[in-house]
């Protein structure tokens, strides 16, 4: 990324090529691109990112409430969903780490 800044060194502006104000390049990953990414969002933006990663949860939710019922089996999940609910489970038992509350995820396979 080619990036464009200010009196104060602030990245004020980002491009894929470099021309005219935009000849300093940095890494596509560099924290100066998300900040400006994450700052240039509206709040609307800003609320429906969150919305997703709620519904995400409230998915899971509905999956495992399925499953624990019988209404649907686990492996009738086509593959990548399995693999990312898997995922899912295993990373919050990684932050959950030893504790002893149980936040009512469980996934029968």
């Amino acid at each position: 990324m080619f990036v464009k800044r200010n009196d104060k060194g602030e990245v004020i502006a980002i491009s894929k090529i470099a021309d005219g104000d935009f000849s300093e390049s940095i890494a596509d990953d560099a924290p100066e691109i998300l900040q400006f990414v994450c700052a240039e969002k509206t709040a609307e933006q800003l609320a429906l990112e969150q919305t997703d990663q709620n519904m995400a949860r409230v998915l899971e939710d509905v999956v495992n409430l399925l499953v624990e019922q019988g209404v649907i089996r686990f492996t009738d999940l086509p593959d990548a969903a399995q693999h990312k609910l898997l995922n899912r489970r295993e990373l919050r038992g990684k932050r959950q780490g030893i504790d002893l509350l149980d936040d009512g995820d469980s996934l029968r396979l």
